[in-house]
C-alpha cells in the first residue's frame, strides 16, 4: 500500500457546533459534541483516515471511558484495503488502540508473481496522550491541543517483506499532533509530524532510516452532523523496488447518531507496487461510546 491515500476521510469528522451548544452538551450522557472522537484512521487511532489528532476517541469527557470500533474499505483500481479495530479513551486524556490492516493485490498478485488474492497484512498497537490544550473549550486562545502518540506495527509477511528490502518486519512510528477547533469559523485543522522508517505504512517492514514526516489536514462544516475536508499525508520514499507517493484524499462524514458515524471519499494512492493511478473510493463506518 502506498502513495497518497485516505488521507482524507479523516480530516474532519468532527463536528462544529457553537460553543454554548458545546457547553450545553457536556452535561449529557457521553459528553462530546458530535463526532469530535473523530473518524478511526485505518491504523487505528482517533482521528483522520490516516492521521491521528490530537483528540482522543470515545464519548467520554474528562469523567469516563469511552470506546469506538471501526471497519474501513477501499476498493482501488488493482487493490483493496481493509481495516477492522478498535480503541478506547480514559478521560478525555489517554487512548490506546488496535487495528488490523489488510492489503489484497487481487489479480495483480499474479503480475507481481505472488499468486492471484495474495494479501499483505499488519497489527498495529497504538497509544496517544493530550499534553495540553483543549479544542472545543479552547476558543478563546490560540493554544491548539497538543498530544504526542506511538505505534508499534508489525508485518504479518515477516519473511517477504525482507525479501523486498525491509531491515525488519516491525517497528514503531512516533508522533505528535496539534489540533484547533474554530467553532465561530466551523472550522477544523490539524497538524502532525511522525518520526517513522515504516515502507508503505509498515505493510511492507521498516528500513533502517528515520525521517520526520508532515501530515495535514483541513475541514469545514456544511451542517452539525455533515463535514467535508481532506488531508494530505507526506511519506518517506525508501523502497528499492518501487516508489512510495504521499497520501491524498478528500471526503465526506456524517453522523447519523452520537454512536454511529458514516464517512465516504475518493482516494488517491498514486503509484502502488509498481501500478499507477491507483484511486478510489473509501467507505468507513465507526461506533463510539
Amino acid at each position: 500500500m502506498s502513495s497518497r491515500f485516505l488521507a482524507a476521510a479523516a480530516t474532519c469528522t468532527f463536528a462544529v457546533a457553537p460553543v454554548s451548544a458545546a457547553q450545553g452538551l457536556a452535561a449529557e450522557p457521553g459528553g462530546k459534541l458530535l463526532l469530535t472522537r473523530g473518524i478511526s484512521s485505518l491504523e487505528g487511532a482517533g482521528g483522520g483516515a490516516l492521521t491521528p489528532w490530537a483528540l482522543i476517541t470515545g464519548n467520554e469527557t474528562d469523567r469516563g471511558i469511552g470506546a469506538s470500533g471501526h471497519y474501513s474499505y477501499v476498493t482501488l483500481e488493482d487493490f483493496d484495503i481493509e481495516s477492522l479495530g478498535g480503541a478506547v479513551g480514559f478521560y478525555d486524556r489517554f487512548e490506546v488502540s488496535y487495528s488490523r490492516m489488510t492489503f489484497d493485490t487481487r489479480e495483480a498478485g499474479d503480475a507481481l508473481g505472488l499468486g492471484e488474492g495474495f494479501e499483505f497484512a499488519q497489527d498495529i498497537w497504538g497509544a496517544k496522550l493530550r499534553l495540553a490544550g483543549d479544542a472545543v473549550y479552547g476558543q478563546d486562545t490560540w493554544m491548539p491541543q497538543v498530544a504526542v502518540g506511538a505505534q508499534f506495527k508489525r508485518s504479518k509477511r515477516d519473511g517477504l517483506v525482507q525479501a523486498l528490502g525491509a531491515d525488519q518486519h516491525e517497528g514503531v512510528d512516533v508522533y505528535a499532533s496539534a489540533t484547533k477547533l474554530f467553532l465561530a469559523e466551523s472550522l477544523l485543522a490539524n497538524a502532525t509530524l511522525r518520526y517513522t522508517k515504516a515502507h508503505q505504512t509498515g505493510l511492507l517492514g521498516f528500513g533502517d532510516e528515520a525521517s520526520v514526516q508532515p501530515e495535514v489536514s483541513l475541514g469545514y462544516m456544511l451542517s452539525r452532523r455533515l463535514i467535508v475536508g481532506g488531508e494530505y499525508r507526506f511519506k518517506p520514499d525508501e523502497l528499492a523496488f518501487a516508489t512510495e507517493d504521499n497520501f491524498f484524499d478528500v471526503f465526506g462524514a456524517y453522523a447519523v447518531n452520537s454512536n454511529l458515524t458514516l464517512t465516504a471519499g475518493y482516494a488517491d494512492l498514486g503509484s502502488v507496487a509498481l501500478f499507477d493511478k491507483q484511486r478510489g473510493l473509501y467507505l468507513s463506518a465507526q461506533i463510539g461510546f
